[in-house]
């Protein structure tokens, strides 16, 4: 059996240590650097060759993997590094917009490097297990190329050729993500006003929400199709209802600046014709750009 393909691993912090970490338990020889450079030990110990510089690393791999906290300080480490990337694939899974991947891929691209941007939906401790994926995108015979290397933190999913796409995929998921938390985190504030406990509400909060998001699939036919008619709760209905939120909210001592913002949109949704549309019509409201 053929040895594994090196890789370097830049930025240690909670997620690249994962990542390292799952790069060396799929059996890959694995070089790592960090601005701290104690952050190595554990993965020393692990197997992990210690880089000295940031260039060092670079010139241990084909394959430079890089997690840091922002594209900026992705920026930092990389541009001194400019005339030592020729060749080298770099794979930045830092969080950011779209925007700043295609920025930093037509950087690399100048540096004669090849880039994949990515997106990692997962927390340090799932990398590696079943339920991780990353996304990633850029040149798909790049992605083609490390797919079985990429396999070690998980699922690995292509999503297209535009370097931002990993980004835009990134964001849209934490967007539902955050939007549930929130929602989550205002209904434990309501009923804790009435010493209610969290843990106690969680057993009626978790299976309402968990059936409520049953109703993504259809709710994104109607997006996809243009036919938000429905015979479920209409715009119109929560338009009404909506104001009953709020005013709890108030009278409960419970701050109203999570949820302030949507009493606007369903009343510019009736306004403009939507009544009887489903909730599925506010993806389209939400847009600028129509």
């Amino acid at each position: 059996m053929s040895p594994k393909p090196a890789v370097s691993v830049i930025g240690l912090g909670m997620m690249g240590t994962a990542l390292a970490a799952a790069f060396l338990g799929a059996g890959h020889p694995v070089t790592v650097w960090n601005r701290s450079p104690a952050k190595t030990g554990p993965l020393v110990a692990q197997g992990a060759t210690p880089a000295d510089t940031a260039a060092d690393a670079v010139a241990a791999s084909p394959l430079v993997v890089v997690c840091l906290t922002t594209y900026d300080t992705v920026r930092t480490v990389l541009e001194p590094l400019s005339g030592q990337l020729t060749g080298k694939t770099l794979v930045n899974l830092t969080n950011g917009t779209p925007e700043q991947a295609r920025d930093l891929a037509a950087w690399a691209a100048k540096e004669g490097a090849g880039y994949l941007d990515g997106g990692i939906m997962a927390i340090p401790q799932m990398i590696a297990g079943p339920h991780a994926y990353v996304l990633y995108s850029g040149a798909r015979e790049l992605f083609d190329a490390h797919q079985e290397t990429f396999a070690a933190l998980g699922g690995a999913k292509y999503v297209g050729a535009d370097i931002g796409l990993a980004a835009l995929y990134d964001v849209a998921l934490l967007t539902g993500m955050y939007g549930m938390i929130f929602g989550v985190m205002q209904a434990y504030a309501v009923v804790g006003t009435e010493s209610i406990t969290a843990t106690e509400f969680s057993e009626l909060l978790v299976p309402w929400v968990g059936a409520t998001l049953g109703s993504a699939p259809r709710w994104a036919e109607a997006i996809d199709s243009g036919q938000h008619l429905t015979d479920v709760s209409s715009l119109a209905v929560n338009q009404e209802a909506f104001p009953n939120l709020l005013e709890t909210f108030a009278a409960q001592g419970v701050s109203t600046e999570l949820f302030g913002a949507v009493q606007p949109l369903l009343d510019r949704a009736v306004a403009e014709g939507h009544a009887a549309d489903g909730l599925s019509r506010l993806a389209d409201l939400l847009r600028t750009d129509r």
